[in-house]
């Protein structure tokens, strides 16, 4: 049985816990309610510490993520139209990149899923440390925040973690299954249209025959 007062061991455990987590496609829990629980229940470290251990294994398993999705779904599964399509993602991208670390950096602060950010990501080939870098950033400053404030709210109101869970998993299905339409609807956009003339309407492969 692993002794969680060994502090390295708990290290090793928190980075083995949430790289797998951020390194499923879908139906894992959000890595915030991972921390919060362990804020609530085995904070045995700085809540940082706990957060820098987090962040590391939350980007390096989205980055794992981002390249399978690369090399399994874009190379195998999109079709050529398809792929030409999201390129014109990578185009509007590299002309904005001020205006879209920005955007990246605000998403990664809050706590919504970035598994289908990353799949969508990687389906264009970008540089995976333009994405990563900011994730990093909002991620270790959220999970500082809600380790904090599981563990400060937990030794005031001494809530049990099972009274709890609920709500977290209401969320967390909710927005897994939100994950399968929001990935289709993103391969399905017309992104010359949207970016170039600022018109959403839907891609039809036929256009590019």
């Amino acid at each position: 049985m692993i002794n969680l007062t060994d502090e390295m061991t708990f290290i090793l455990l928190v980075f083995g816990v949430v790289f797998a987590l951020n390194l499923l496609p879908a139906f894992a829990p959000p890595t915030w309610m991972t921390l919060s629980f362990i804020g609530l229940t085995a904070l045995i470290l700085h809540p940082v510490t706990i957060a820098l251990v987090g962040a590391t294994a939350a980007m390096l398993g989205r980055v794992t993520l981002a390249k399978f999705s690369r090399v399994i779904v874009r190379q195998r599964v999109l079709s050529d139209a398809t792929r030409q399509n999201i390129d014109t993602i990578r185009r509007g991208i590299n002309e904005r990149k001020g205006l879209t670390f920005s955007a990246f950096l605000a998403f990664a602060f809050s706590p919504l899923p970035s598994n289908y950010l990353f799949i969508a990501y990687g389906l264009t080939a970008l540089p995976i440390v333009f994405l990563a870098l900011p994730f990093f950033i909002g991620r270790l400053a959220s999970y500082t925040f809600w380790i904090t404030t599981a563990s400060a709210v937990g030794d005031r109101l001494d809530l049990d973690p099972v009274e709890s869970a609920p709500y977290f998993w209401a969320y967390f299905v909710l927005s897994q299954l939100l994950l399968v339409p929001i990935i289709y609807g993103f391969t399905r956009i017309d992104w010359d249209a949207a970016l170039s003339k600022r018109k959403l309407q839907r891609f039809r492969e036929e256009r590019s025959r």
